[in-house]
């Protein structure tokens, strides 16, 4: 796999008087799929009107199957959950030490082309990195971030009428045995890696502000906290 160039990963002036909004929830440690219901449910319910939000996460371990996903790519699941999910790609494995970041995003608000948007967020990711010293890469017709050859942040995305749910996931500090029982991404054995393999820290408190500082500088968003939980939807059991 050839190292790529997104010509499209360009940060938005951010010399307007305006930036938008976006609000930034820590959830900290939680199960998966209570995570992703939120998440469908946020998108299906917001209007032109809803502000953007962005969802930092640690999920308990567990193997996701995207769109493309083949069973068999799940080589021995053993005691970690596998579940089928709508996001595209194929499968890949979340677990404490990852950052998983949901960008809940209005595209066409942002006018934003979905190519371009794949683009900026494996860019946060490989901005961060440098940002301690570690040059990472995109890889020709595998999305996602590699430091050499070996994985460390993967994407998967779903675009609903326009607005993004799902997104990124970044090793920083974890077990990465769970990588050996799934071909990740579809891609037998393929290697994988973390920040803190390379040099970089060995926790989730240092990487998160400054992957979301870049990730609101690529989209010129202005982030504002809101409180640690998925926001209340209509018609819903959400806090």
């Amino acid at each position: 796999m050839d190292a790529v160039t997104c010509h499209t990963a360009q940060a938005v002036d951010e010399a307007s008087p305006v930036l938008p909004a976006a609000r930034l929830r820590d959830l900290g440690r939680q199960p998966y799929e209570p995570v992703w219901r939120a998440m469908q449910a946020f998108t299906d319910a917001r209007t032109a009107d809803t502000p953007d939000e962005l969802w930092l996460v640690e999920h308990d371990p567990v193997f996701t199957l995207g769109q493309a996903g083949k069973p068999e790519h799940v080589l021995a699941a053993g005691d970690i959950p596998v579940i089928h999910v709508d996001r595209g790609g194929q499968v890949t494995y979340h677990g404490p030490g990852q950052i998983v970041l949901y960008p809940l995003l209005d595209l066409r608000r942002l006018r934003v082309g979905v190519k371009e948007y794949v683009c900026r967020v494996e860019q946060a990711m490989i901005d961060t990195l440098a940002d301690w010293n570690i040059e990472a890469v995109r890889r020709e017709g595998a999305p996602g971030v590699y430091v050499g050859d070996a994985k460390i942040g993967a994407l998967g995305i779903r675009v609903r009428h326009g607005c993004t749910f799902h997104g990124l996931a970044f090793n920083i500090a974890m077990d990465l045995a769970p990588f050996q029982r799934i071909n990740p991404c579809g891609f037998a054995g393929l290697q994988v890696t973390s920040v803190v393999d390379l040099g970089g820290p060995s926790g989730l408190e240092p990487v998160k502000p400054v992957l979301v500082e870049h990730l609101a500088r690529l989209f010129g968003l202005q982030v504002e906290t809101a409180p640690a939980r998925v926001p209340s939807i209509p018609g819903t059991h959400a806090a």
